[in-house]
């Protein structure tokens, strides 16, 4: 991905709308097609940031999940 620079008053302007969003990370992507942010992947993330972020996954993959944690409580129980 290659970057593009951007003005300080549409920085500022971007920034403004994401912390109405709650979101507070200083590098993120925006992908419009998606419709998503994803934040820097070195940011330590919260508890809340976690549950939000539960909201934007298919149902598929949250079953894929969830019988992953079964098979692993499985395997910490044998």
């Amino acid at each position: 991905m290659i970057p593009k620079k951007i003005d300080f008053e549409t920085a500022s302007a971007i920034k403004s709308m994401l912390q109405k969003l709650k979101i507070n990370d200083t590098r993120v992507i925006i992908d419009f097609e998606k419709q998503t942010v994803e934040v820097d992947e070195e940011e330590n993330y919260s508890i809340d940031d976690l549950l939000e972020a539960a909201g934007s996954l298919s149902p598929e993959r949250g079953h894929e999940l969830l019988d992953e944690v079964r098979r692993s409580r499985e395997e910490w129980n044998s």
